[in-house]
């Protein structure tokens, strides 16, 4: 059994239709959905129970973010599989039993897999990535990226340089479609998907925790969904400072806090010079500094 576990905040009617997709294409494996409220305030939850009678309705009171949420959701599943889904997707044919498939016949140790998701307008998203690496980020300071064969510079760096249209193992993916066997749940610290994050790296996170455990994540490229990036979360240049932040945090916790710092500048000095070629504003750039400075004189206590 799939248990697709899908997050509410605030939005009833982007929810309703992620979950009327699941029911419309989802056939051939058997799958239960339960639906976190996370403490939103827009409705009564039960409108959900009344709209789509088959639900696990899981309500909480407070907003404990996507991560706790989740893990609260993971609580009630059944499944030996669990799908943590978007309430922001759009299935567009029988992803989740493709994916369940493809892991399923997968080597043991590949515990995770997502797909391809696309925005309404059919461009490919760009959700497969490497951990924050500073080879990489000199690669690109130095230009020296440029000069790499095209298939190993998207080898090397994934995201926009990989063109998503083959299957492969990455280190990281978007938690938006995050499908994984819950045996790997035993293996992660505390038994539970980290949950240091109110929002954004979480998955991240999970991915590392799934890496340190000596397995592997995937990429199936043979099915596709919409992602509307229409979430809870507001998006935007007022987010930017949150996911730096965080991802920064993500590195002084792995790698160490000299590691961080020397990332967050080369990191910092790319999007400087980015900008300057395509005329963007600055703002990332003085957020990195800012977060790398502020980790680094950052107590541990």
């Amino acid at each position: 059994m799939v248990s697709i576990i899908i997050i509410n905040y605030n939005t009833f009617r982007l929810t309703s239709e992620c979950i009327r997709s699941v029911y419309k294409f989802t056939t051939e494996v058997e799958f239960e959905v339960i639906l976190v409220d996370n403490g939103s305030s827009e409705c009564n939850a039960e409108l959900f129970r009344q709209e789509f009678q088959k639900i696990i309705l899981v309500k909480s009171r407070d907003n404990l973010g996507f991560a706790k949420g989740n893990n609260l959701g993971i609580g009630y599943a059944k499944g030996d599989i669990i799908l943590l889904l978007n309430s922001d997707t759009l299935l567009m044919e029988n992803s989740i039993q493709k994916c369940a498939a493809k892991l399923s016949a997968l080597p043991a140790n590949t515990v995770a897999i997502t797909c391809k998701l696309a925005h309404p307008d059919g461009r490919i998203q760009q959700q497969c990535s490497r951990f924050p690496d500073i080879r990489n980020e000199f690669l690109e300071l130095t230009r020296i990226h440029k000069v790499l064969p095209v298939q190993k510079r998207a080898e090397m760096f994934l995201g926009s340089y990989f063109n998503h249209l083959n299957d492969i193992y990455p280190d990281w993916i978007w938690g938006t479609f995050f499908m994984f066997r819950r045996s790997i749940i035993d293996e992660m610290p505390d038994r539970k998907l980290n949950d240091d994050y109110f929002m954004y790296c979480e998955d991240m996170r999970w991915c590392y925790d799934i890496r340190m455990a000596k397995k592997k994540i995937y990429y199936y490229s043979g099915t596709q969904l919409t992602h509307l990036l229409k979430g809870s979360a507001e998006t935007g240049v007022s987010n930017s400072g949150i996911i730096i932040s965080n991802e920064l945090d993500f590195v002084a916790k792995t790698r160490g806090k000299a590691y961080m710092f020397l990332y967050g500048t080369a990191r910092a000095l790319n999007l400087l010079f980015a900008s300057a070629r395509s005329g963007m504003n600055y703002a990332n750039f003085r957020k990195y500094l800012k977060s790398a400075f502020g980790l680094l004189v950052k107590s541990d206590n």
